[in-house]
C-alpha cells in the first residue's frame, strides 16, 4: 500500500509541474501530464492502476487542449480581420517566438507574424495591427483553454486513482496450525 501512494503521489507532482508548464513557457505542460497518467497505469496495471479507460479519456482531453491551443490564435486572428495569409504569419510567429526569445515570443511572435504577413502581401499598417491583436487575443484564450482542460485532467487522475486497500489484491495468510493429537490429549487430560 506505501507504494501505492508514493506511485501516485510522485505521479500527482509530475501532473501539477505540467499544470504549471501551460502557464510557464518551456515545460511541456499537457504531455506531461499524460505521461504521467500513462506511467502510472503500467506500472500499476492491475493493482490499483487508473484503467486504460480512464487514461483514454485524458488523452482525448490532451488533444483538446493541444488542439485549442493553436486554434484559439488562429480564430482570434480571424475575428479581427486577418486573411489567410495573417492567420499563418500567426502560427508561424509562435512557433519562432518561442525559440527566439522566449517567454516573451509567445505573445509578440503571433502579433509580429500576423501584422507582418497582412503588411507584406498588401494590407495597411493599422488593418495589419488589428490582426496582429487578434492573434494575441486568441493566443490568450488558448492558454486559458489548455489550463483549463489540464486542471480538469488533473482532478480526473487524482479521483480516479485514488489509492485504498479495496483495488489491491488480497493479502494471503499462512494456513492455521493444528497441534498434533499427542499434545491435544494432554493438554486435555491437565
Amino acid at each position: 500500500m506505501i507504494e501505492l501512494w508514493t506511485g501516485y503521489g510522485i505521479v500527482l507532482l509530475i501532473m501539477f509541474i505540467g499544470v504549471m508548464g501551460n502557464i510557464i513557457p518551456g515545460i511541456p505542460g499537457t504531455p506531461l501530464i499524460l505521461a504521467g497518467a500513462v506511467g502510472h497505469q503500467f506500472y500499476f496495471a492491475g493493482q490499483g492502476g487508473v484503467g486504460w479507460g480512464w487514461v483514454a479519456a485524458l488523452t482525448a482531453l490532451g488533444l483538446l487542449a493541444l488542439g485549442l491551443d493553436y486554434l484559439a490564435t488562429l480564430l482570434g486572428a480571424k475575428k479581427l480581420g486577418a486573411t489567410w495569409k495573417g492567420m499563418v504569419g500567426a502560427l508561424l510567429g509562435l512557433v519562432a517566438g518561442l525559440f527566439v526569445f522566449p517567454p516573451f515570443g509567445l505573445v509578440v511572435g503571433p502579433f509580429v507574424g500576423a501584422m507582418g504577413f497582412e503588411w507584406a502581401f498588401g494590407r495597411k499598417a493599422p488593418e495589419a495591427a488589428k490582426a496582429g491583436v487578434g492573434a494575441v487575443i486568441g493566443m490568450a484564450l488558448g492558454v486559458v483553454g489548455k489550463l483549463i482542460c489540464s486542471v480538469v485532467m488533473f482532478a480526473l487522475f487524482a479521483f480516479a486513482a485514488w489509492p485504498s486497500a479495496n483495488v489491491l489484491p488480497p493479502t494471503p495468510t499462512p494456513p492455521a496450525v493444528e497441534a498434533p493429537a499427542a499434545e491435544a490429549a494432554d493438554a486435555a487430560s491437565d
